[in-house]
């Protein structure tokens, strides 16, 4: 749809609308399939909005500066995330639940106010779709043979859905334990351990962006799949609640890198091809299914075997997909670096 679309603004606006829509209608009508209505156009909306975003970025900066752009963009969502769970919980706490999905429905109108601050001319409509496809390319089912044939994205995607894979239930997983070692305190330990890599991310992503333009995809991509397995193993074998939260500083870089080189590597690869958001897509399928495995397989593991070869299980998942970027994932920097005649690279 967004390759589609002749204006991400609106696409983006659509998305925030909906967003906003899906929290006010849980606020006002808690009842089940309403509320199941409701996250299904969130989930459907917030597919949406990342990719739009991205596009934007990439429209409004061109290839050669999109790294950067990325790294100020995770810095900023970080930032937001951070200061929206410090907002809605204490209106939560000081007022009702309810109050939150309120809040959360009215961030949507500064969230619109900001987002047509970006007058329509400053972004670049062929770069922001990743260039402009050849003539017999433009077909959609040519472009998702095109994509299909497209080696360094298909092994993208792979290490994305083993990432995820390791990742996504990890956290959970720590969750639990503390709650079982720590009942009175596990609240507090575990926001925290939700808020330490969201400083990290904050801290490190601009600097994850000007690396990548600099050193290469690559490289710092496998700085991000490494903390992983380290993560999973220190899980695995740490009983200390407290050390716990320090190790979630890993959980930081790899978001951070992840955040940033995921969506900078897509557009290396699809650059000329006009799929850029058709990619985005297809990662996106990739880290969903990766994310939803790990959920049920790890659940599954950890009642069979308990929690310490559950973790063991995410880190090897996470060793693979390390061992899966060092090996076959190519470099991908001199794609952007390419001459173009796009006017967004002259100016």
């Amino acid at each position: 749809m967004l390759d589609a679309v002749r204006s991400e603004r609106r696409a983006a606006a659509s998305a925030v609308i909906g967003i906003g829509v899906s929290a006010l209608v849980l606020a006002l009508w808690p009842i089940f399939i309403i509320v199941v209505a409701a996250r299904v156009l969130q989930a459907a909306s917030s597919c949406v909005l990342g990719p739009a975003l991205a596009a934007i970025s990439l429209g409004l900066v061109g290839h050669a500066a999109i790294g950067e752009r990325l790294g100020r963009n995770a810095r900023f969502a970080s930032v937001g995330n951070g200061l929206s769970a410090a907002i809605m919980g204490t209106i939560g706490y000081l007022l009702s639940s309810a109050a939150v999905f309120f809040v959360s429905a009215a961030l949507a109108i500064p969230a619109l106010a900001s987002l047509f601050r970006i007058r329509a001319d400053e972004i670049d409509p062929v770069t922001a779709h990743g260039g402009t496809p050849e003539p017999q390319r433009a077909r959609l089912s040519v472009g998702l043979q095109l994509l299909f044939h497209n080696r360094p994205l298909l092994v993208l995607a792979g290490c994305s859905a083993l990432f995820h894979l390791a990742n996504a239930a990890m956290l959970p997983l720590m969750a639990s334990v503390v709650t079982k070692q720590m009942p009175n305190r596990a609240t507090i330990l575990i926001a925290a351990c939700i808020v330490v890599p969201q400083i990290v991310v904050a801290a490190c992503s601009p600097w994850v962006g000007r690396q990548a333009q600099t050193m290469g995809r690559k490289k710092i991509l496998l700085l991000g799949f490494t903390a992983l397995p380290i993560r999973g193993v220190l899980l695995a074998f740490v009983s200390n609640p407290y050390l716990l939260v320090v190790i979630q500083v890993l959980d930081g870089v790899s978001a951070a890198v992840l955040g940033v080189l995921v969506p900078l590597i897509t557009a290396d690869v699809t650059r000329g091809t006009g799929r850029f958001n058709l990619a985005q897509g297809m990662i996106g399928t990739a880290v969903g299914i990766g994310a939803s495995v790990s959920g049920v397989l790890t659940g599954y593991v950890a009642d069979l075997a308990g929690s310490t070869v559950a973790f063991l299980m995410l880190t090897a998942a996470g060793a693979v997909g390390l061992m899966s970027v060092w090996a076959v994932m190519p470099e991908t920097r001199a794609l952007a670096m390419k001459p173009t005649t796009c006017r967004t690279a002259e100016h």
